[in-house]
């Protein structure tokens, strides 16, 4: 059967559906050693010899799904023209190969998923299914009432405002405050921009959890493989997703990272 063939792309876990739409648009697919640059066509990876950023693309029936504690300093590419370290790095006893569901700035640390289930990677970063992402920030300043007010109703980026956010006030201080920020979008450099846009600095960015799946107690460069109930914590569509290679979690796993309560 054929179907488009970014949707196959994604499908074999080479990258995002979103991904695969740039590597199409950038010609760095090709069928039956055809190039492709324009979206639309349809194909059957069954008959066609489909080729994705130099890589066969072939389908495996192991899914496989880890959540990275991403320090700073590493990229979330799948490599890096400038030679800088890659997240994938750290994943290397990973036998399969996994990429990052969207991005974390190179400063910003915390949740990272790494997948080859494509399906689910769309999902988790389409805004229309509004994934809830977490982030604690260290901003300079202290934010008023009224800046906190924006950032929950919505700031304008680019000449579009930025969807509703969920705004808690962790420490507040003249020089320094922090604040953990939910959103569901996926924009570039989001958190730190808003932040920006109500006169806050962001000096420290972290990703704490994806809907209600949190670090624990991951420590940064360390990874872990995601089970059913994992998945199931980072939106209600996951629970159909069966994962492969479960470990058994410690107790203090489960436990919700207080870290930055003060």
């Amino acid at each position: 059967m054929k179907e488009r063939l970014q949707k196959i792309i994604a499908k074999a876990g080479i990258c995002s559906r979103r991904a695969a739409e740039t590597l199409i648009k950038e010609g760095k697919v090709s069928v039956d050693g055809v190039v492709v640059t324009e979206m639309g066509m349809k194909v059957d990876h069954r008959l066609q010899k489909i080729i994705a950023d130099r890589v066969h693309v072939r389908f495996t029936e192991k899914k496989v799904y880890v959540l990275l504690n991403k320090p700073e300093g590493f990229v979330t590419t799948m490599d890096d023209p400038q030679g800088r370290p890659i997240v994938t790095s750290l994943v290397k006893k990973v036998p399969e190969r996994i990429y990052p569901v969207g991005r974390l700035d190179f400063e910003t640390k915390g949740a990272l998923i790494l997948t080859n289930d494509g399906e689910l990677a769309q999902r988790i970063q389409h805004p229309s299914f509004e994934v809830k992402k977490t982030y604690v920030a260290r901003i300079q300043g202290k934010p008023t009432a009224e800046e906190l007010k924006m950032l929950e109703e919505g700031v304008e980026l680019e000449g579009k405002l930025t969807a509703p956010a969920q705004v808690k006030v962790y420490r507040q201080g003249k020089k320094e405050s922090i604040l953990e920020i939910t959103v569901h979008e996926g924009r570039k450099h989001q958190v730190r921009k808003m932040c920006q846009a109500i006169g806050h600095h962001c000096i420290e960015l972290t990703r704490t959890a994806y809907g209600n799946l949190n670090l624990g107690s991951l420590q940064p460069g360390k990874f872990r493989y995601l089970t059913t109930k994992d998945l199931a914590r980072i939106t209600k569509t996951a629970k159909t997703v069966q994962p492969v290679k479960p470990v058994k979690r410690n107790k203090k796993d489960n436990k919700k990272d207080n870290k930055w309560k003060r």
